[in-house]
């Protein structure tokens, strides 16, 4: 038997026991585990049983939340989260799209993908209910990354300079891949920086698999998601108000050590192929006709302004688009989350995915201020890094189909996470525990009456 194989099995069997007998976030583990091992589309697959391991992760996050639902919804109700109620907006908006939708077959089989997705988020949601639960899936993340960088490593590039067939089941392109790792590099930004000596090396590891996968797969949208990313937490801590001792020392130095690792880890086909995103007047190889791709979306929405449904672009694009416009395809696709979203919902859905953002946008400002209130900088930070990675997939989802993917809603559930656990829970728990205090005063005070009125 393999030993990506036997790993495999020993990881997912343990979670399920985890699960049913320690704490229910292991069965999110478990979840997240299936889902970057891949076990159906891996060459180790022959050596172990064919069963269904997605579905029963998903059955196992269902049951354990099923066992013990008063305990979790106490913790972790759905109603404070104002975001996931634009989610199920944005969800019943492809069910309402059944009336309009030009390829309903295949419209129908993705939104029942992606109704499995959001039930998936909303379980999780509730089964990480701790500031450790959220560490370890963060982890979890992480290291499936960096196993997705060793596939990378292992597999090499193929006659295109690119390294194809090694994604996970919803992101088998390289392009769809590159971006799933891309809010990894801040998360490890934020964990070398604020770990032990332990946590640093993991991060080191884990951030050269990973670096050297994203190089390897040669994606220019990834690249740019990573400088954006990555951007913008830099620059937060170096002109944040929040600040630690050594902080701007430590940002002068990441930005050093990271950049000579790029040099490092990087080659000439990279830099190559990066080097085509300045030749705008070249649209072939810089990728710049996807603008037009774009554009047309507008022109498609005049004549179809509750949107086409899923697939429905790709149906229209030989109608308002000519031959050489689509590069000789003739069902060209999209190629942008944000204008996927616009051409399967329209403007009333794609509004609704904007308000999700917003709302969630804005919890996570309150949690930031709440948190710096306290000068908790550790969480701040993490809430930060977060964002940031949310950001980097965002960037990296403008040049590629990602609306419905699995990493996007990830990054919302673990940021939804993150602003319950250091902002909601410590919020309530600091008001009862100002409530408890009141009570304890006003029994004293009365005590106090009392024995000066015996006294008396």
């Amino acid at each position: 038997m393999s030993k990506f194989a036997l790993l495999f099995l020993l990881v997912f069997f343990g979670g399920v026991v985890a699960a049913l007998a320690y704490s229910g976030t292991a069965a999110f583990v478990v979840y997240q585990m299936v889902y970057f091992f891949n076990p159906d589309n891996r060459w180790w697959a022959s050596s172990i049983p064919g069963l269904r391991y997605s579905l029963i992760a998903s059955l196992l996050m269902l049951s354990v939340l099923a066992a013990k639902y008063r305990h979790y919804s106490e913790m972790s109700p759905w109603g404070e989260m104002a975001p996931f109620k634009w989610m199920l907006a944005v969800l019943g908006m492809y069910y309402v799209a059944y009336i309009f939708a030009l390829d309903l077959p295949n419209h129908k089989r993705f939104t029942f993908e992606f109704l499995k997705l959001i039930i998936i988020v909303l379980v999780a949601y509730k089964l990480i209910y701790s500031e450790k639960a959220l560490k370890v899936c963060l982890w979890v993340y992480i290291m499936g990354c960096a196993y997705i960088g060793y596939l990378a490593h292992v597999t090499g590039r193929n006659a295109q300079g690119r390294v194809e067939g090694i994604g996970m089941v919803d992101s088998l392109d390289a392009n769809d891949t590159a971006a799933a790792l891309v809010p990894s590099a801040v998360l490890l930004l934020y964990f070398a920086w604020m770990g032990d000596k332990k946590i640093r090396v993991l991060s080191v590891v884990c951030g050269a698999l990973i670096a050297n996968g994203l190089v390897l797969i040669n994606s220019r949208g990834a690249f740019l998601a990573c400088v954006v990313s990555l951007g913008i937490f830099i620059l937060f801590m170096i002109f944040s108000s929040q600040q630690r001792k050594g902080q701007r020392f430590t940002a002068v130095l990441i930005v050093v050590v990271g950049l000579s690792g790029a040099i490092y880890v990087t080659d000439d086909l990279f830099w190559e192929r990066m080097g085509t995103l300045k030749e705008i007047e070249d649209k072939e190889s810089s990728g710049s006709s996807r603008m037009v791709f774009w554009w047309t979306t507008f022109d498609m929405l005049e004549d179809h302004p509750m949107g086409m449904g899923i697939n429905g672009y790709n149906r229209l694009a030989p109608i308002y688009m000519d031959d050489d416009t689509r590069g000789g395809v003739e069902h060209r696709s999209v190629h942008s989350m944000w204008f996927q979203g616009l051409s399967e919902l329209g403007w009333l859905g794609f509004g609704f995915f904007c308000c999700m953002l917003l709302s969630l946008y804005r919890l996570s400002r309150k949690a930031k201020k709440y948190v710096m209130s306290l000068d908790n900088a550790k969480a701040y930070f993490q809430i930060l890094a977060l964002e940031c990675a949310f950001i980097g997939y965002l960037a990296a989802g403008t040049f590629i189909n990602r609306f419905r993917a699995e990493i996007l809603y990830w990054m919302i559930l673990f940021l939804a996470v993150a602003i319950k656990v250091y902002y909601l829970q410590a919020k309530k728990a600091n008001a009862d525990a100002a409530g408890e205090g009141d009570a304890a005063s006003y029994k004293q005070a009365k005590f106090t009456r009392k024995s000066r009125d015996v006294y008396t």
